[in-house]
């Protein structure tokens, strides 16, 4: 399918000028959002990780617009854009990673612990595939239930050679499970490039011929072309109860983490470069609006400026919110506990 048809897809012909904006605009509120925390991360204000998803940002907002009431989202650690796209606020992912208490999971998760289950987004996890089998029991619980949905469990292309993510295509193959698998492949297992890190023949998404899986590879600067391919993925887990791998080919501009000091090293400056002239997500989605007559170059800069003046806001949100008190460390441990249940007056369930 060619790039015009990618645009007229159904799909996307469905799409209104102000919808159309709405992506935009989102796609730009998460590269700002990520430039405000790097600056505070680099500033000394958090502690921990930090996973940058500038230039990936037309996979999380593309893949996620896609999603109905009885979708759900799970992801690994590099997890902002997924959280922004899902509607979580700025305020409260800022204060997560400034470990504050008005933070989405109270200053206790970090940057690598996002979560909103009120929109279906369930993280945010810090082991390297751990989520794969999660994501599948999403899907599973979707389909017990008897709804039409499905889970969009999104792995890094480092995350595909785990022996849980075999074990879940295994299962979601066997059992007819709605889950989507979506490898975000932006070229480097931390700092392995793929070639060094994984065996395969034309892509990774081909490993999924070997579960009777069907499997696609996208061009992840095209948000067009992630919600085009995404939506047959969507209607075959909804109308047929089948799992698909997609590997959207992606690219991030900074190191694995903030504490990837050699990023520079084992990629080109001229590589980085030119996936930043050629094939930025949010340019090349500008680009196209612009030719479209959806956006004009005031809007598309009002935005920006919007998008900053978020991001601002948020950090100061975040360092005038309240710290976790001592007595914060024992809840949230136990849901039994918390909730003075009946399970929670048997056995021990906490150290003295």
């Amino acid at each position: 399918m060619s790039e015009l048809n990618f645009a007229n897809s159904p799909i996307n012909q469905s799409l209104t000028p102000e919808r159309k904006i709405e992506l935009y605009t989102q796609m730009v509120r998460i590269r700002r959002f990520e430039q405000a925390s790097l600056k505070q991360y680099a500033g000394g204000k958090m502690g921990g990780f930090l996973h940058l998803y500038i230039g990936q940002e037309a996979v999380a907002v593309g893949t996620i617009s896609l999603g109905g009431a009885d979708d759900h989202f799970i992801t690994a650690y590099r997890d902002h854009g997924h959280a922004l796209a899902v509607g979580m606020g700025m305020n409260e992912c800022m204060a997560e990673m400034y470990g504050k208490q008005t933070g989405c999971s109270k200053g206790k998760g970090g940057s690598m612990h996002f979560f909103a289950p009120d929109k279906n987004f369930w993280g945010g996890h810090g082991i390297v595939g751990g989520q794969t089998p999660l994501g599948l029991g999403l899907a599973y619980a979707v389909k017990y239930q008897g709804k039409k949905g499905c889970c969009m469990c999104y792995l890094g292309d480092g995350a595909v050679n785990q022996g849980a993510f075999h074990e879940s295509l295994n299962i979601a193959a066997l059992f007819g499970i709605p889950v989507i698998y979506i490898i975000e492949n932006n070229g480097y297992s931390m700092g392995t490039s793929q070639k060094r890190s994984s065996s395969y023949q034309g892509c990774l998404a081909q490993r999924a011929e070997g579960y009777d899986i069907e499997w696609d590879v996208v061009d992840g600067s095209d948000i067009y072309e992630v919600r085009a391919k995404t939506q047959i993925a969507v209607e075959r887990a909804h109308n047929e109860s089948k799992p698909t791998v997609l590997e959207i080919d992606t690219y991030r501009y900074y190191g694995h983490s903030i504490a990837d000091a050699n990023h520079k090293k084992y990629r080109t400056p001229e590589e980085i470069q030119n996936y930043k002239d050629n094939h930025d997500p949010i340019s090349v989605f500008e680009r196209k609006l612009l030719a479209e007559g959806v956006l004009s170059e005031e809007q598309a800069k009002e935005i920006n400026k919007s998008a900053q003046e978020e991001a601002a806001a948020s950090v100061k949100f975040a360092e005038e919110s309240p710290a976790p008190t001592i007595a914060d460390i024992s809840t949230d441990v136990y849901w039994e506990t918390d909730n003075d249940t009946e399970a929670s007056k048997i056995g021990h369930h906490f150290f003295s």
